[in-house]
């Protein structure tokens, strides 16, 4: 997908941050980028300022809290980190010195880990670095070793082993004997995932393009894609989702590696040396015992049956157990040399963990090697020698919260301070995702054995661990298990929230919730101290019990104030059991317990945000007429229903829009008043105002309402320039310039302003004094509902409505004022939000692909899942339906899904796990297959553990015993399928079987394969289905290989590192290409220290790393950046996700540049292959895939096939843009010049008159875009002419014509490669030096005249730009 913000010309200074977020909502992956400090800035400040960019947005890195660090303290930090390395040399026993390059940052440690993945000294482990004979310490940095400089000699020295180096030495070895093999990635264990880039571009792509003669291999191209990847083909096969790679094809080393039986080793051999005793099979089957002592390993002359531990004859004493084996097997010494060459061949991002695991849904069956480190691991859980960790496990709480307590006053303390907070975290969240599998699986002994299981508590590695049910009618009022199951996401939304704000001194628990076999597991770090007394006397803020008891605390009060204003929680009183009143700042549920350890925990905290009152019917409320014309309040399974952070926020800016409006307009009428001197007309007109507030409210609503048929109406989200129903507000507006340009200082032009409390409480001073000016600010505060009178501030009761919480009589009034705002909000949501998701998709602003972009989407506007029934009527009831299929069928296909997975959910918890298989495929094949009466397999000793099991009342979570499961039917699935949309998302799905869905909705039953194994956890076995055959099942027990845990977590965020790409973006947006690419190069590198070198933010930036490098002509950098993106995001993202889609075409586009042709169409066949398989050929970015290819195959002179792409495309932009589109014309235009290229004439006419056509209605005559339009027609019709008069003389004069050579042109690359940049947005800027001089300093003129507001027509809209800044720092 192109950034739309590429499209832009550099003069324009458009609002980036949105833009940026454009970008990212396209990028998919990016959701929770949007406001990276919290504090409502969301980094646009970087904006205003041309120039200043840059400083201005690291000044207010923290959210106002080191927002008055001076700019220069910064400019030096930076330099810090990029300290200058040095070259020290390491000499290795039996090796050559040689070279390498370190950091004075780097610990010893680091280089350990180098020397470790070296090809010639990977084999060892234990070993100390010596300089001079001075023993180096592992935690040192390198800049405090004294002595240490360039050209140092480091010698590695041997080590005697500890039974722990031993296992580390044996872990290793297998790892680097398994470092090709899959298997590890299928399983999804140790944060292995795959890719398969390399397998389309034959390796590395930047060594490929100067191995080969460039324009040489047009020859012996292959260009004809398989089948299945032609437009029009209906069959979308699986298997070559996981092409084979030759890489993996096993090279066998040994055939077992195990723990001998003979372990541990007795006394007498002990006191001998002895560790332990490992049993090795060679590839030539010689069966040998080896002891692994503390001088190193050696064989012993023990068998399986008779223990001899003494050293055989020769017993090859080897340090290494690489170099014992090597001795002794002349195979594995051949096989594991050529391992290592490949394994260091391959790119490290193919090697490197992804910091949080990744699934894949489909695998191949592989075979189950012997595997000595896995089958210890399963059993001792690692918890030994955790990450190297000395005691026994982790105090996971202690973690988390001292990392939190890490210094932050400059950049590179903040730096080490969220790299240790995200590195816990994806520790944490492993650890949890491990210890919810085994609670599940039955593997962990319940802290309260004695109750039913459902309400069974677990700990396990420090971590605490419950189920989702609603256990002792804790959740009865508020719709029982479906609230306890809603409850822990509302939970851990509420914990990314408050540390996402990261207020000192208050904190959060580690919380992940995982969803494992029809289970939801929440789990927790331990606040110390708790588990030794009763909950009532360790909360000393908040309630138990839902509001009747309530208590507070002055300390916590002052921690949660400090959180009040990013999270939108208005502080207000409660009534407790006394009917005494209680001062709260966050909901009554959210409660404080001090631990232990003196830190102030809170917890419980799922209802941080406001409820939703659309699914909240409340006895005597009425909702607002917006939401009731849409059939709102709607009964929902729970009384938890929230809106989203993102969506108080929009509303906020909103409503604040609002706010600026009415003031200005009403100062306008008061100076026009003055003028006429009416000053009595003038109070008249105030007191109306003040005194109907409603209608006051109704009315500046309808400003932007007022066209509610076309779904643009005012979203403050969309677009932030006045649109036309509001234009005569902006005129008024700019015309009294002095007077207009007061209000905005009253609290906006943030970005000049020093601090944020400044700017919130004195910030209306300049216009208080005149007491009319009060008054109108004192309105416009009335009206839009905020909680203060002299300056904008909207917050939350989040208690209103809540059963059970009771006001003191003396708020009744604010609590009033309270439910008209959330009533508003809700309204918000409906009226504003979902028609602008729909605008946004309408103009492809926001184009998801598959069922998680989208979801992703609408998050990103906070419109919750439950309104996607409303979304898909709305889409549906578009007059311009048509051009939202795309929308509506993903739309569809995730709603049938969803209901689909909610089903299972409750299908799976009855499945005891013998029958865990069976049971899967039979739901699939309820779901997806074509045959009628699918029959469930029951295992056969079903019935003798059905007795078994009467006897035991605990059993594991998954253990339930009844088969109803198996009489589950086809139709009856279905059946529940519908009534679920219905009752959950209130929408009508009009089809009883899976046929019918996919004919009614136009669905792919891959398609539905995916998103329900993705959802759910299902891992299935790479073949090819059978979905159609009504005579048999498509899937058998054998075909379902595993069940995942699907797994939430919080994403902790690099905030500099962010600040700096935005800026980046910024400077990009504004044309300064070379200090935008800087800023985003310094991003890449925060992004590296913080994240480590995997995460799916550098994915971005690597992305756009790598157009700007193609943009200034430096097409190997951008193909080397753009392959680390595409690795990055196979392996972070997963191999199909929507992202990966996209970084193969922008990879493709980037390799025809540096003329590896066959590549780039490999990567597009790829593209395009991926993309069926996701959401099938019908969908606009297909039409960009295809144009692509069809250029690329233009270029390689493959005409027809060429035409069969470009046609498709042209077919699907004029579907999906118009008949009218631009987008249309070009299309048009590339199908001409591949009929020209055939010497078809007439159909090139043909095709470029119909886009000349478009071009003179949309441009006009004089546009260069019309103008060349037209000379090619005539070009076309000398070319036609002259071909006629050639085929008339043959037809005269027959074969003895004087025949006139005609110009047939074979494209040339760089006309292709013009074409393929103008398809895919990239827009060369003016090259001469002189143009771009002219350039900047148009842009740097227009900014300082908006700056000091002389463009009158621009004044509007830079007002509404600056008002966004200063709401709520």
């Amino acid at each position: 997908m192109v950034s739309k913000t590429d499209d832009i010309p550099a003069s324009v200074p458009v609002d980036l941050a949105r833009e940026g977020e454009t970008e990212n909502s396209k990028d998919s992956s990016k959701t929770a980028l949007k406001d990276p400090c919290a504090c409502g800035h969301r980094g646009d400040t970087a904006v205003m300022n041309g120039d200043a960019g840059h400083e201005e947005a690291d000044s207010k890195q923290d959210g106002g809290a080191d927002a008055d660090l001076a700019e220069d303290a910064n400019e030096q930090e930076v330099i810090v980190i990029q300290d200058t390395g040095f070259t020290v040399k390491i000499q290795a026993p039996g090796t050559e010195p040689f070279d390498l390059q370190v950091s004075p940052q780097e610990m010893v440690q680091e280089i350990h880990q180098v020397l470790m993945d070296r090809e010639d000294t990977c084999h060892r482990t234990c070993f100390s670095l010596q300089l001079d004979g001075n023993v180096l310490d592992n935690f040192a940095e390198l800049k405090s070793i004294e002595g240490l400089q360039e050209g140092s000699l480091l010698k590695v020295v041997e080590e005697p082993y500890t039974v722990r180096e031993a296992r580390i030495h044996v872990r290793h070895i297998r790892d680097l004997l398994k470092s090709l093999d899959p298997s590890d990635a299928y399983n999804g264990v140790d944060c292995n995932s795959l890719s398969f880039l390399s397998v389309f571009t034959d390796g590395d792509l930047g060594d490929t393009g100067r191995r080969k003669k460039k324009g040489s291999e047009l020859e012996q191209i292959d260009c004809t894609p398989p089948e299945h990847i032609l437009p029009g083909s209906k069959e979308r096969p699986l298997v070559p989702l996981q092409p084979q790679n030759k890489d993996w094809k096993p090279m066998q080393c040994l055939k077992v590696l195990t723990m001998s039986g003979w372990n541990p080793p007795p006394g007498n051999r002990k006191m001998h040396g002895d560790l332990m005793y490992l049993y090795i099979v060679t590839v030539e089957d010689r069966h040998v015992s080896i002891t692994a002592s503390t001088r190193g390993f050696y064989l012993n002359q023990s068998t399986t049956y008779i223990f001899n531990p003494k050293p055989a004859n020769p017993s090859f004493l080897s340090h290494s157990l690489v170099e014992l084996l090597s001795q002794i097997s002349p195979t594995f010494k051949k096989n594991f040399t050529a391992l290592q060459k490949k394994r260091v061949q391959r790119h490290p991002f193919e090697r490197i963990a992804t910091p949080f695991q990744v699934y894949s849904w489909t695998a191949p069956q592989i075979d189950h090697a012997m595997d000595c480190v896995r089958a210890e691991d399963a059993y001792t859980s690692r918890l030994g020698y955790e990450e190297h960790i000395p005691g026994q496990t982790r105090d996971w709480n202690e973690e988390l919260q001292t990392t939190r307590e890490l210094s932050r006053k400059n950049l590179p303390e903040r730096l080490l301070r969220e790299r240790a907070i995200f590195k816990v975290h994806s520790d944490f969240a492993a650890a949890a995702t491990r210890g919810a599998m085994a609670v599940i699986d039955g593997n962990v002994m319940a802290i309260n054995p004695g109750e039913e299981t459902r309400m069974q508590m677990f700990i396990w590695n420090n971590i605490f661990f419950s189920l989702g049910f609603d256990v002792r009618d804790h959740y009865k009022e508020l719709g029982g298990d479906a609230a306890a199951h809603a409850a822990p996401t509302n939970d851990l939304n509420g914990v990314r929230a408050y540390s996402a704000v990261d207020v000192e001194g208050l904190y959060t628990l580690g919380t992940v919730v995982v969803d494992y076999r029809g289970y939801r597991v929440t789990a927790q770090s331990i606040i110390p101290g708790i588990l030794e007394r009763e909950q009532e006397q360790s909360v000393i803020y908040g309630s138990i019990d839902f509001g009747k008891t309530v208590v507070s605390h002055p300390k916590y009060l002052e921690f949660l104030e400090k959180t009040s204003r990013p999270l939108k929680v208005q502080r207000h009183d409660v009534l407790n059991e006394k009917d005494a009143s209680v001062e709260l700042c966050s909901s009554v549920e959210c409660k404080g317990i001090i631990g232990n350890d003196g830190r102030h925990y809170i917890l419980d905290l799922l209802r941080t945000f406001p409820p939703d009152l659309n699914f909240l019917p409340v006895e005597g409320e009425e909702l607002t007429a917006e939401s009731q014309k849409l059939g709102f309040p709607r009964l929902h399974r729970h009384r938890l229903a929230c809106l989203r952070q993102e969506l108080i926020e929009a509303f906020v800016e909103h409503r604040y829009l609002l706010f600026m409006k009415m003031a200005a307009l009403q100062l306008m009428q008061q100076k026009a008043n003055k003028d006429k001197a009416a000053a009595l007309h003038d109070t008249s007109t105030a007191d109306v105002e003040s005194e109907s507030k409603p209608q006051a409210l109704e009315a500046s609503e309808k400003v932007p309402d007022d066209k509610p048929t076309s779904p643009t109406s005012s979203e403050s989200e969309s677009t932030l320039t006045p649109n036309d129903s509001e234009s005569n507000t902006v005129s008024e507006n700019s015309a009294p310039e002095n007077q207009a340009a007061q209000v905005p200082t009253a609290n906006t032009n943030g970005t000049h302003e020093p601090s944020a409390p400044e700017r919130q409480n004195g910030g209306c001073d300049s216009l208080l004094e005149d007491p009319k000016s009060r008054e109108v600010v004192l309105n416009a505060c009335k009206a839009v509902g905020s909680i203060s009178n002299t300056s904008f501030d909207i917050r939350f009761n989040p208690d209103i409505f809540s059963p059970g919480v009771r006001f003191p009589d003396d708020s009744a009034e604010d609590i009033k004022k309270q439910k008209q705002l959330l009533k508003e909000a809700a309204a918000f949501l409906v009226s504003c939000q979902i028609p602008s998701f729909v605008k946004d998709c309408l103009d492809h602003s926001t184009l998801p692909m598959d069922g998680a972009t989208m979801i992703e989407a609408l998050h990103q506007r906070g419109i919750n899942i439950r309104y996607l029934g409303t979304v898909l009527e709305f889409v549906d009831n578009m007059p311009s339906k048509a051009q939202l299929e795309h929308i509506y069928r993903i739309g569809i296909s995730e709603l049938i899904t969803r209901c689909a997975k909610h089903i299972f959910k409750t299908y799976l918890q009855g499945v005891e796990l013998s029958a865990l298989s069976a049971a899967v495929s039979h739901f699939l094949n309820c779901f997806l297959s074509s045959f009628p009466d699918a029959v469930a397999h029951l295992p056969a000793d079903e019935l003798v553990s059905r007795r078994k099991n009467r006897k035991r009342r605990n059993r594991v979570p998954g253990g339930g015993d009844n088969t109803t499961w198996a009489s589950l039917t086809p139709s009856e699935l279905w059946k529940n399928i519908t009534s679920e949309a219905q009752s959950y998302y209130h929408f009508n799905l009009q089809c009883e079987s899976v046929d019918q869905a996919v004919e009614k909705y136009n669905l792919q039953k891959i398609t539905l394969l995916r998103e329900i194994s993705i959802k759910t956890g299902i891992q299935i076995l790479i073949k090819e289905y059978n979905f159609d055959s009504r005579h048999k099942p498509a899937f058998t027990e054998e075909d379902i290989l595993n069940i995942f845990p699907v797994v939430k977590h919080v994403n902790p965020k690099a905030s500099d590192a962010f600040h700096f790409f935005q800026s980046g973006q910024a400077k990009v947006q504004q044309g300064f290409l070379k200090e935008g690419c800087e800023l985003i190069n310094e991003a890449l590198n925060l992004f590296n220290n913080v994240y480590g070198a995997m995460h799916v933010e550098i994915c971005a930036c690597l992305r756009l790393l790598a157009r700007l490098n193609y943009i200034m002509g430096d097409h190997p950098e951008a193909l080397s950046n753009q392959q680390k993106a595409v690795l990055m995001s196979e392996r972070a993202l997963g191999i199909e996700h929507p992202n990966t889609i996209q970084e193969y075409m922008h990879l493709a586009l980037y390799c025809f540049a540096n003329g590896q042709l066959s590549t780039a169409l490999k990567l597009l066949y790829r593209a395009r292959y991926l993309m069926l398989v996701v959401c099938g050929e019908d969908h606009p970015e297909m039409a960009l895939l295809d144009s692509n290819i069809g250029l690329v195959l233009h270029g390689v002179m493959e005409y027809d096939l060429s035409l069969r792409f470009l046609e498709n495309a042209l077919a699907i932009n004029s579907k999906y843009h118009g008949t009218r589109s631009l987008k249309v014309a070009l299309s048009h235009h590339l199908v001409a010049r591949v009929y020209e290229s055939k010497a078809e004439f007439r159909s090139a006419l043909q095709h470029e008159k119909e886009g000349y056509t478009i071009y003179k209605n949309q441009v006009g005559e004089g546009h260069e875009k019309t103008k060349e339009s037209s000379e090619y027609l005539k070009y076309l019709t000398q070319q036609a002419v002259a071909l006629q008069r050639t085929m008339n003389e043959i037809y005269k004069n027959g074969s003895n014509a004087s025949i006139m050579p005609l110009k047939f042109t074979a494209p040339n690359m760089a006309s292709v490669l013009e074409q393929l940049n103008i398809i895919n947005g990239i827009i060369f800027i003016p090259l001469s030096q002189k143009d771009l001089e002219n350039l900047k300093a148009e842009v740097q003129r227009r900014q300082l005249m908006q700056d000091s507001g002389k463009i009158e027509e621009q004044q509007g809209s830079q007002l509404e730009l600056d008002d966004k800044l200063p709401v709520d720092d």
